[in-house]
């Protein structure tokens, strides 16, 4: 039983580090090795000095909307394993951590639709520059973040608590 506590705690812990870092991190859209786009920032690399210059990113309304969806995946997230541990330690035996399944369940869907949003809307994001540019690693964290959101949040859904 308590590796079962462990493996399920380690995901969760897995899935806030990888919601939090394509959160924050600097890499959604690459327009080259020195010119990256995230959430928050617009940033370029100057070669002489070799230090990022950032600004602003779109003001889309799209695009705020990834952004309030990529929060709201962190807090759904994070509320959902503070309240596991609170749970864990406060409810009857036998009970089952259906609270916790579902917040993890509603920040799998935010992260879905911030990805899907940003995937379809890309293009309008950065209209003055060329086409040319690949998503970034941060985009495709977050498309790992939504399956093991879900399925952790089923497993929570599942979950009994034995003594």
């Amino acid at each position: 039983m308590s590796f079962l506590l462990f493996g399920v705690t380690a995901l969760h812990l897995i899935i806030l580090v990888i919601l939090f870092v394509a959160t924050l991190d600097n890499s959604w859209w690459v327009f080259s090795e020195e010119e990256t786009v995230n959430l928050w920032y617009d940033c370029l690399l100057d070669n002489n000095t070799g230090v990022w210059l950032c600004s602003s990113v779109s003001t889309n309304e799209w695009f705020h909307a990834v952004q309030a969806l990529m929060v709201l995946a962190v807090l759904f997230s994070s509320f959902s394993f503070m309240l596991f541990m609170c749970q864990l330690y406060t409810m009857e035996r036998g009970g089952l951590f259906y609270a916790t399944g579902v917040f993890q369940i509603l920040a799998s869907l935010a992260v879905f639709s911030g990805a899907v949003i940003y995937a379809t809307h890309v293009t309008e994001f950065h209209p003055e520059r060329a086409k040319s540019g690949y998503f970034g690693h941060c985009f495709v964290l977050a498309w790992v973040a939504f399956p093991l959101s879900i399925l952790s949040g089923i497993m929570y859904i599942h979950l009994r608590k034995r003594e």
